[in-house]
């Protein structure tokens, strides 16, 4: 997603002198080399190009350009007449370069006949989110000024601030979305997200085309939905049968290369609405309150991660991606079910902790091994920190502040090996599937 994003953003710095150029030519660099082709970095970009964008993209839209791509053709965009682009020759992989602000970085250059007409150098940083080399290095006047009413940066400052004015953490996020966009808005956004992630959990649960790229896997959500709703099923059927259903469901759609929303990242976008969608269809919490209290809850601690340590698989290994999404997933269930602000934050901890030092090892640069079973561990154990913390008063040794600051550790001092790289554990002792 970050990548697609910075292809539409070049695309419109370069839209006056579109004109003058031959050719685009796009370096990636460090991790975004060694796995993109097998996270489709290479069609993302080609797709960012030609004006499709992530959050409104249909599945029919990308067909076209598959095939021109698969038959190694050129690709010609309306906007730019004059350049034919060949992603085969002119998307560089270089897996042996790092830049050293971020280990997802890409260089976008526009080439004319006297050499390079615009250059911008992006950082695909998490969850979707780009940065240029200058925003990266920058301390933005948002970050030493906050324009909302109760700022906070890390837990300990948001749950004083329930406990000085009395609102609980949903209440304190709803507050500061208030200062910055309509309500109208902010409900209108939150049901665009819910549409979206029961979409991708209904397409997943009745998919059954293999998954593209080398390993030929087969879906699995599809047969084990069917063997859950079976109504002469006699098996024992437990809460973590259907969360585990639901988040394989979202990240088989995600390997697929389908749309997903970054909760907070592709690579763990199953366990949040694995978590919402048994809250709804199964506990029965489908109000637009309950939805609304689920996210801005789930919202404020991933804020929290990716504020003080990362959500980036390639920059602090999965504990950022699948525990970051876990201790979002409990505590928004922890509130819904009745969690005081205390507990919430023990259930989100409780969610982190357990996730600390996992490794991001995916099979032939793939997001399907051991990334799809992954998000399903990480909602089951989304679920048991909420219900852990819900029997507790919310009193706890280790906070939620501690484990964050802790994963920033752990992924400064784990080997690049184990960072989204494909080059150490799984992804290399698994030779062949």
């Amino acid at each position: 997603m970050g990548p697609m994003l910075a292809a539409i953003e070049f695309m419109t710095l370069i839209k006056d002198t579109s004109a003058l150029g031959r050719r685009l030519v796009v370096h990636l660099y460090g991790s975004l080399a060694l796995t993109g082709r097998g996270h489709q970095t290479d069609r993302a970009i080609v797709y960012g190009f030609a004006g499709l964008h992530p959050s409104t993209l249909e599945q029919h839209q990308l067909t076209p350009l598959t095939k021109l791509f698969d038959k190694l053709e050129p690709i010609a965009f309306p906007t730019m007449p004059h350049i034919e682009f060949f992603p085969h020759r002119d998307i560089l992989f270089h897996q042996h370069e790092w830049l050293e602000e971020h280990p997802n970085g890409l260089k976008f250059e526009l080439q004319g006949e006297e050499g390079i007409l615009v250059t911008e150098t992006y950082f695909s940083i998490g969850g979707g989110f780009i940065q240029t080399k200058r925003e990266l290095n920058a301390v933005t006047a948002a970050q030493l000024s906050p324009t909302v009413p109760f700022p906070f940066s890390n837990a300990t400052e948001l749950l004083t601030l329930t406990q000085d004015h009395g609102f609980t953490i949903a209440e304190i996020i709803a507050l500061n979305e208030q200062s910055l966009r309509p309500l109208d808005l902010i409900s209108q956004q939150l049901e665009t997200l819910t549409s979206a992630m029961t979409h991708c959990v209904k397409r997943g649960l009745t998919a059954t085309e293999l998954l593209p790229g080398s390993l030929k896997l087969s879906r699995r959500a599809s047969p084990i939905y069917k063997t859950l709703s079976d109504p002469d099923n006699t098996q024992s059927i437990e809460a973590s049968d259907w969360l585990s259903v639901f988040a394989l469901a979202v990240n088989e759609e995600n390997a697929a290369g389908h749309q997903v929303v970054t909760a907070p990242t592709n690579g763990a976008a199953g366990v949040v609405p694995a978590v919402l969608m048994y809250l709804m269809d199964h506990l029965g919490y489908q109000s637009a309150e309950s939805r609304e209290q689920f996210f801005f809850t789930a919202g404020a601690f991933g804020s929290i991660l990716k504020r003080n340590a990362s959500i980036s698989g390639a920059e602090a290994g999965c504990q950022a991606e699948i525990g970051g999404a876990a201790a979002m997933a409990a505590a928004g269930l922890c509130a819904v079910l009745g969690g005081t602000p205390e507990q919430i934050e023990n259930a989100a901890e409780i969610a982190l902790e357990h996730h600390l030092g996992l490794t991001c090892d995916p099979v032939h640069g793939l997001v399907q091994i051991p990334c799809i079973e992954r998000n399903a561990f990480g909602a089951t154990k989304a679920y048991l920190a909420a219900k852990l913390a819900l029997h507790g008063d919310g009193r706890h040794r280790v906070s939620f502040d501690q484990c964050v600051e802790s994963l920033k550790q752990i992924g400064a001092d784990m080997s690049t090996k184990y960072k989204e790289t494909s080059l150490g554990g799984l992804a290399v002792n698994v030779t062949s599937c």
